[in-house]
């Protein structure tokens, strides 16, 4: 999965001068936190949110009329607050590799720009979080097996084999490294026995460790 299938392509963007009171209004009318900052190219020269308006403008202050807090918004630029130093990332880049930036440098956006440096798209958090949710598959219809192996070659080749046996239908695979040892997390579509695939597993040498299967109305069945 790569950054440019999972982000907002084209987002709004705003230039240096422009108001934190415009800002705020972009933001609000967009339903969005964050704003790139580019120059007259399209050049990605910073960034600016939501949070860091409150916190430069006193918008959190109690103390403040709603008069003297549209004053500060009117006075002051997003120029004057906008983070300079913004991590980037490029359209082509694995989807792990932004969650990875992401988590070492505990952020939550990175706009996504092109070799000159100029803003394509940004990509967030909740777009890795989809991505997640799309990549295992959790909101259609199948059963998923959770099959514990020894951490050694061929384990993953048999375990398809034994669904291909049954003529199962796979759909997402993933293998995890855990405390418990390695676990090979299967989801399977279609009529799938429960009974005859945790028989045929264990016959080859598996532990079927959870069963979770979830129907077309939604609801789930934890075997």
């Amino acid at each position: 999965m790569f950054v440019k299938d999972h982000m907002t392509k084209n987002p709004a963007v705003i230039k240096r001068d422009v108001s934190l009171l415009k800002a705020t209004d972009i933001m609000g009318k967009g339903g969005f936190h964050r704003l790139p900052v580019v120059d007259d190219e399209g050049h990605l020269i910073g960034l600016v949110t939501g949070g860091l308006v409150k916190e430069k403008s006193g918008a959190d202050r109690t103390s403040l009329s709603i008069y003297e807090l549209n004053y500060l918004l009117t006075r002051t630029t997003v120029g004057d607050i906008m983070i300079k130093d913004v991590k980037t990332i490029g359209p082509d880049v694995f989807l792990e590799e932004a969650s990875g930036l992401m988590a070492d440098n505990d952020i939550s956006v990175l706009p996504v720009v092109d070799e000159e440096g100029k803003v394509l798209g940004i990509i967030t958090d909740r777009d890795i979080y989809r991505a997640f949710i799309d990549l295992t598959g959790y909101r259609k219809p199948g059963t998923r097996f959770v099959v514990s192996c020894e951490d050694r070659p061929g384990q993953f080749l048999k375990v398809v084999q034994l669904f291909a046996q049954e003529n199962a239908n796979l759909e997402n695979i993933a293998v995890f490294h855990t405390e418990r040892g390695v676990e090979i997390e299967i989801k399977a579509t279609g009529e799938v026995s429960v009974e005859q695939m945790t028989k045929v597993l264990q016959g080859g040498g598996f532990q079927v460790t959870n069963v979770l299967q979830r129907k077309t109305d939604g609801t789930c069945v934890r075997f």
